[in-house]
């Protein structure tokens, strides 16, 4: 897989690299040129050009396309526009997918790809999953890819937790779940701790902060989860692969 992204949209091979990019029209839809998705199509202003061609986290990508069985369920926390809600979709049938994303352009996009591609098994939640129930403040940002909780937001969004969704019986038990929340995983962890107890999902997980991600593996860990990290990607970014416990999982 070609990978572009290393390519800092400041430097001089990175602005002559993409700049002929910057003549397609952003309402176009286009197929992903490459990698598991390969074919699906792709709004090119909906995210940035790295999705369309193909390129964006192809560790992961690589990861979650070599590990979800068919008939499952998976949680795609922080959906975003909906790249790996489309992946998991496809690689999942006649399984389900849940969408988490609160951010209303985001969802406006993600239920356009949904479109596009007639994928029928995904279940979209406006909702930013976290240790609390209720709203909180939600601070946008420019892209639409960085967005978080953060008690100095411009934009109100509902919250929950996963433990109240499933007590409730409004999601059905994960096999898997991805989550890429911006700094907020440990809450949002803490707000699953029955999920993973019970049910056990393996999960695919951004940690944003070394803190935070120390405190993650931690968490997991003491959850019996086994933990291998996909990517590094700064002192203050990883992706990870937490296994769950070698034991009976639900079925």
């Amino acid at each position: 897989m070609i990978e572009q992204s290393f390519l800092s949209i400041n430097s001089i091979a990175g602005r002559i690299m993409r700049a002929p990019l910057r003549l397609i029209p952003g309402d176009w839809s286009l197929p992903i040129l490459q990698g598991p998705l390969r074919g699906t199509r792709w709004i090119v202003g909906s995210q940035r050009h790295a999705f369309w061609l193909g390129c964006y986290e192809p560790a992961m990508q690589r990861q979650i396309a070599g590990e979800i069985c068919r008939g499952g369920v998976f949680y795609d926390i922080g959906a975003n526009v909906g790249f790996y809600s489309l992946l998991a979709s496809n690689l999942i049938d006649p399984g389900k997918v849940i969408a988490f994303e609160p951010l209303p352009v985001n969802v406006s996009y993600m239920r356009r790809h949904l479109e596009l591609n007639r994928r029928r098994n995904v279940e979209v939640l406006e909702i930013a999953v976290s240790d609390l129930e209720g709203e909180a403040c939600f601070e946008e940002e420019a892209t639409g890819s960085m967005g978080r909780l953060d008690d100095h937001g411009n934009l109100r969004v509902r919250t929950s937790t996963l433990d109240a969704l499933l007590q409730a019986q409004k999601i059905p038990p994960p096999d898997y779940i991805k989550m890429d929340i911006e700094g907020e995983e440990l809450r949002a962890l803490l707000g699953a701790a029955d999920c993973f107890r019970k049910y056990k999902p393996n999960l695919y997980l951004a940690t944003h902060g070394r803190e935070v991600h120390q405190d993650c593996c931690k968490l997991l860990r003491s959850w019996q989860f086994e933990i291998e990290v996909v990517r590094e990607q700064s002192a203050d970014r990883a992706e990870l692969f937490a296994k769950a416990p070698s034991i009976i999982r639900k079925k």
